[in-house]
This record gives structure tokens, sequence and C-alpha cells, in this order.
């Protein structure tokens, strides 16, 4: 067991598999979201009717870890050469992982989120592959532009979401993920002392954005949810009726509390890369905190409690996989 995980480990830091959890709630949220309210208001697609729902989550948690490490990866490999001069201690330019074996850990995440997606139908494998070709547009120029990166970032994380059911109708848990997700960046390099600067241009240019695809998001969820029979323009609706307006109370608070905890970590720890760190770590958790209250806001106890426990014990497990391939990495020794 020692030996494997001193082999694995490079790959393990390679992709980030220790945060990976929290993409995997997202996808398992809409899985649990779209079967509890059922058909008349959350049809999905036949996939997701026609196979246990088990086998959805497990197809979920393949798709959603695959394409995550797909694009921790990706971003190593395309930024090994920038890499050795500012993160020597990366896998990569530390050695301890070669740019071929790199290369083969990106295949074959790629290949695991689109086998995880044909378990949910044909409609996610498309998504996925079109998410894959966006993480390659935003290691290939969107991070080095801020303005541009945090926008592509949420709707990376949006559209990652959606693999399962790309025709849910409740649509604002995926707008705060990419909110969440566009914020928790803007605070990692706004706070955490990075090279690139945030510069005012960059920031109005972001809330442009921002607020032009939670237009075109909550319009689609709108346009979703108008009655049966109504011409296209009429009966649009923001908040379906079928959806209990508490739900919304559970996931605000978490948004409060998360601003809360930035502010107390950024007087306790200062600014810096430490602090980057922990909001990068933290902000990946609030996202199965976001997808448990939204069930348990709509009533669906049994579907949370599932969800809870799933993040649960992704989040320990790779945890202590985390804390085991570090131990193996640099063991503990007595001083002499």
């Amino acid at each position: 067991m020692r030996t494997l995980l001193r082999k694995i480990s490079p790959a393990l830091h390679l992709t980030r598999v220790t945060t990976a959890f929290a993409a995997a709630a997202n996808v398992w949220f809409v899985i649990l979201w779209t079967h509890a309210s059922g058909t008349p208001h959350e049809p999905g697609f036949a996939a997701l009717r026609a196979v246990p729902v088990w086998v959805l989550l497990v197809g979920g948690a393949v798709n959603a870890v695959g394409l995550y490490s797909f694009a921790m990866a990706m971003n190593d490999v395309m930024d090994f050469r920038r890499d050795q001069k500012l993160n020597p201690n990366r896998p990569i330019p530390s050695g301890r992982l070669s740019l071929e074996r790199a290369i083969n850990v990106v295949a074959i995440s790629l290949g695991m989120s689109v086998l995880g997606a044909t378990v949910l139908g044909i409609p996610a494998v498309v998504l996925t592959l079109v998410l894959a070709g966006a993480v390659l547009m935003f290691n290939g120029a969107g991070k080095y532009v801020p303005a541009i990166g945090m926008l592509l970032l949420g709707l990376l994380y949006a559209g990652q979401m959606a693999v399962p059911n790309l025709n849910v109708r409740f649509v604002w848990p995926i707008w705060l993920v990419m909110t969440h997700a566009l914020a928790v960046e803007g605070l990692r390099q706004g706070l955490g002392g990075r090279a690139t600067t945030i510069s005012r241009r960059a920031v109005v240019f972001t809330a442009t954005g921002w607020v032009f695809w939670s237009l075109v998001i909550l319009s689609v969820g709108a346009w979703r949810n108008r009655p049966v029979g109504e011409r296209w323009w009429r009966g649009w609706t923001m908040w379906p009726d079928w959806v209990d307006a508490r739900a919304a109370v559970g996931p605000a608070l978490l948004v409060v509390v998360f601003g809360v905890w930035v502010l107390w970590k950024e007087r306790t720890l200062g600014r810096g890369p430490r602090l980057a760190d922990k909001i990068a770590r933290y902000g990946a958790l609030w996202l199965s905190l976001y997808a448990c209250a939204w069930l348990l806001g709509q009533g669906y106890r049994e579907e949370a409690t599932v969800l809870g426990g799933l993040s649960l014990a992704g989040f320990l497990g790779m945890t202590v996989l985390r804390e085991a391939y570090a131990l193996f990495e640099h063991p503990i020794g007595y001083r002499r």
C-alpha cells in the first residue's frame, strides 16, 4: 500500500483529486433533484428515468471527477515551463512525474468523464465534450486574463453541474454555483498575493459578464417554467410555483456565513498564498453544502441525507488520502 501511494501521489497532486468531491456533489444534486421532483416538474432525459439512481450517481461521480481531474492536469501540462520558475514543487517540474505520464493522466481523465457521461445519456456526453473544449480554452488563454478567466471558470462549474440534466427547470442552484465559483476565484486572486493583479477594468468586465450570463441562465429557467400550452412569450416565471420559497433560505445563509468566514480568515491569516489555498479548499466544500441546503429547503430529506452522506464520505476519504500521500512523501522522522 505504501509503495502504491508513493507511485500514484504525483498523479493525485496533478489532478487535485482531493477537492473533486465538490464537483461530484453538484452532479449528484441535479440527479437527486430531478428524481425527487418527478416528471411533471423535472422531466429530464429518458436515461434519468430508465437507469437506477445508484447507477446514475456512480456515473455522475465518474464524470465529475474525471472532468475535474482533466482540467487540473491539463493546467499543469500546459504550464509546466512556467511552473519550473514559479512553482518548482509541482509534480512535473520537480521530476516526480514525467510530462509523458502527465499527458497520459490527461487522456485517462477525459476518458473517465466521457465514460461516466454515457450512463447519463447522449446529451451528457455532448456537453462533457463541449466543457472539455472550454477547459482547453481556459488553460490556453483565459486564466492569463483575469476578467475572462474568472467568468469562464464560473461558467465551467455551471455547465458541469448541468451535465446530468441539461433541461433542468429550476436553475437557481446552477446560477448560485456559477456565482460562487466566480467569487471564490476573484477572492483567491485578490487576497492571495498573486502576481496577476485584477484591474478595475477587469472587475467591470467580469461583473458585466456575470450580469449577462445570470440573465441568460435565469431567463432560460423562466422560459422552461411557463405553463404547458402557453404561447412562448407568456407565463414566464423566475421562480417555479412548485418550489417552496423557503428552499432559498439555507443557501442564502450559507452565502453570508462564507463571507463572514473569509473576513475572519483574512484577519487571522493575512493576505497571501495560505489564505488563497484555504479559500479555494473551503470554497469547494461550500458547493456540497449549497446542494444539501436546496434539497432540505424543498423537503427532500431522503435525497439530502443521501447527498450529505456521499459528500461527507467523499470529503473524509479525500482528506485521508491527501494526508496519507503527504505523509509518504514527507515522512515524519527524528531529529539528530
